[in-house]
């Protein structure tokens, strides 16, 4: 007989613990290749494609589009073997429900399947045999009936039915008891969406309350058939909630726990960028691919890391240590429509102001289309961030969390400056580092800052030092 394999939502890494279905690539009754993508997710990170591992007929999905799923849940269910085109219509959708705990069971697909899967990834490794399979015609009950996944999603330390430690730390923050909630996930999994909506009733319910003390004061002053409805309608129509999910809820709990777990400190500066400008133009000029002023930051970056190692680093809280690394990934902060994201240079420090410039156009593009994958987001070291772009002068960044350092880049301006001895105007520009204190002290931290400024008021100093 066929075997009924379930192919659950895979890791997604680098922290990520839910992805929210966006939309599915395939039906009930659909003949799936391995490999072949069977949905399209969206993370906290990115956009991307699930490729299922086994090939087969798909006799169920689990979660509408809009649904958010933890890591481990059920994606679909998958019939492989010689005699998956001959299964029978009605009751034979139920076997296959209750099959999906065989699948689940310590038996490998091997043979089935192509090995790990990872959201933007692909799958790992070619598969051992492929079999080309046919389903019957579909019935009512084949696509009718939504069948129940079968897992256990009660944790070993609880019988509290959660899978994801973002939960369970929102949760304990605000002093919310899950075991009062009824998750709206498999099996009853409480998802992050859960605890957001007894917050918010929570926060509504004693805002109402408080209202209705208003209220009672005001009637006793004012006449009773004016006082009440007046209020009430104005401000609920006045209030709009949104959602911190997907990127906009993965941008607050970083920022959240890089203010809560790092003691940072920002230093300045404004430097004469007049002498990095006319540089700027004069590569252009010689023709060639044109070479992006972040480029060029980001070349005084990587060398000032050489020289200031202690910045290119995190924090072990775990090991109470230090971890410096020898190459530099260079993050930088790319806004698009679906919020705010940072893109990784690899290796950052071998690459040139060309390469530099060709692959943040790269990233930039991937960013605004959605199509960055995780491991084109994560494992930065050090992150440059222009806010300039916005128009701004300045700003105090609050740093990428785990990294220990991030530059920012104000506006480049004319503004009155002593050069040589004379006021005149000069293209100005103020330089920002905020830093994690536990890695370095202020003269490492101003030592890098001033580096930078004097690459940028005299680019022969980058020359000099490479």
């Amino acid at each position: 007989m066929a075997q009924v394999l379930e192919f659950k939502l895979p890791d997604l890494g680098e922290g990520l613990t839910e992805a929210e279905i966006v939309r599915w690539l395939v039906e009930v009754g659909d003949v799936v290749a391995v490999d072949q993508p069977v949905v399209e997710v969206e993370t906290a990170k990115a956009m991307v494609e699930v490729p299922c591992p086994y090939g087969g007929v798909v006799t169920a999905r689990f979660g509408a589009e809009g649904t958010e799923l933890p890591v481990g849940a059920p994606l679909l269910t998958v019939a492989v073997g010689e005699t998956a085109d001959a299964r029978p219509s009605g009751d034979a959708d139920t076997a296959h429900t209750g099959g999906a705990g065989d699948g689940a069971s310590g038996r490998e697909p091997a043979a089935e399947g192509s090995g790990n899967v990872l959201v933007g990834y692909g799958t790992s490794q070619a598969p051992a045999r492929r079999r080309r399979v046919r389903p019957a015609a579909p019935t009512v009950n084949g696509r009718s009936r939504t069948p129940e996944p079968v897992r256990d999603t009660r944790p070993a330390d609880g019988p509290v039915p959660v899978i994801s430690p973002l939960v369970r730390r929102l949760a304990r923050q605000n002093g919310l008891d899950l075991r009062e909630l009824t998750g709206s996930g498999p099996d009853g999994l409480i998802l992050r969406a859960d605890v957001e909506h007894a917050l918010a009733l929570r926060s509504t319910t004693a805002r109402d309350r408080a209202d209705t003390a208003t209220g009672t004061t005001a009637q006793a002053t004012a006449a009773p058939a004016a006082a009440a409805p007046a209020a009430s309608p104005g401000r609920a129509a006045s209030v709009t909630r949104v959602p911190l999910k997907g990127i906009r809820g993965a941008v607050a709990d970083k920022l959240s726990r890089s203010r809560t777990e790092i003691p940072d400190a920002t230093c300045w500066v404004d430097a004469d960028a007049t002498e990095l400008m006319r540089t700027r133009a004069a590569m252009n000029a010689a023709g060639g691919p044109k070479i992006s002023v972040l480029a060029l930051l980001a070349r005084i970056c990587t060398a000032a890391l050489a020289r200031f190692p202690e910045l290119n680093a995190s924090v072990d809280t775990g090991a109470r240590e230090i971890v410096r690394y020898a190459d530099v990934h260079l993050g930088f902060a790319a806004q698009t429509e679906r919020g705010l994201v940072v893109p990784v240079v690899r290796d950052a420090h071998t690459r040139d102001a060309e390469s530099l410039t060709a692959e943040f156009a790269r990233l930039t593009e991937a960013a605004r289309a959605g199509t960055l994958t995780p491991a084109e987001l994560t494992g930065g070291t050090f992150t440059l961030n222009n806010y300039g772009v916005f128009g701004v002068d300045g700003s105090t960044p609050i740093i990428n969390h785990p990294e220990a350092a991030m530059l920012g880049v104000g506006r480049i301006v004319p503004k009155p400056w002593v050069h040589e001895g004379e006021l005149a105007v000069r293209q100005v520009v103020q330089l920002s580092l905020t830093f994690d204190h536990r890695v370095c002290d202020g003269g490492t931290a101003g030592g890098f800052l001033r580096y930078v400024a004097d690459c940028v008021e005299q680019p022969a100093v980058l020359l000099r030092t490479l």
